[in-house]
């Protein structure tokens, strides 16, 4: 099999796809480690009072049920119908509302026309091609409030079997995020928290209408 038929089945896979039958697997693992330490970087960013929140593919919900603990207005939207339930039932104790969407489009949302103060994207942006890319960064842009941030991890290394994953990085991001209006706030690298061979991540902070009263890019390598 040749690199472009390899391509070619690829974009032809479900962005979700090996989600919904790893579901339970997945879900312990998103649930063995702490929001603060997945976000530990980011976490000066997150509003510091309640607030409206979107986590987009938001898994086994362990970021929005921390985010609704904080007192945030949280939508979860996750669209592998497994992951769905799991975290539903995971986190029954937290005010979360669940929908079943998913980028480029995030159709129920857009059409409710919701806006927000902060979207969250964990492990979400390489699921996507750079069309979609494209096309997510204009949908993200336009459900922001203004001043609205996006916080966002880009994953780097070796793809799992059965899933879909792009290589995708932080300056390509970066440029889109900024021809669509978004500043670049925050730009931090790590290593996987799973310590898995040959992965490591970026985050990125992201801001609408960020100005000159913002802070600096806070790099750390």
């Amino acid at each position: 099999m040749n690199s472009e038929t390899d391509s070619d089945q690829l974009h032809a896979m479900a962005s979700t796809a090996g989600y919904g039958e790893a579901a339970e697997a997945l879900a312990e693992q998103y649930e063995n480690v702490t929001f603060d330490e997945v976000h530990r970087e980011v976490l000066h960013l997150f509003p510091s009072r309640p607030s409206s929140v979107l986590d987009v593919g938001a898994g086994s919900g362990r970021d929005a049920a921390a985010l609704a603990a904080r007192g945030h207005r949280v939508v979860a939207a996750e669209p592998t119908t497994e992951l769905r339930a799991l975290g539903r039932r995971l986190h029954a104790d937290h005010e979360i509302e669940w929908v079943d969407d998913a980028l480029p489009e995030l159709p129920e949302l857009t059409a409710q026309t919701r806006r927000f103060d902060l979207i969250l994207l964990t492990a979400v942006w390489m699921h996507l091609d750079e069309r979609q890319r494209t096309s997510s960064m204009a949908r993200l842009v336009g459900l922001l409030e203004r001043r609205g941030r996006v916080i966002l991890s880009l994953r780097h290394g070796p793809v799992p079997a059965g899933r879909r994953m792009f290589p995708v990085s932080a300056e390509e991001t970066i440029s889109l995020a900024r021809r669509h209006g978004l500043e670049v706030v925050h730009e931090t690298q790590r290593v996987d928290l799973h310590g898995r061979p040959g992965v490591t991540w970026t985050r990125l902070g992201l801001q609408r209408d960020a100005g000159r009263e913002l802070p600096g890019i806070i790099t750390q390598r």
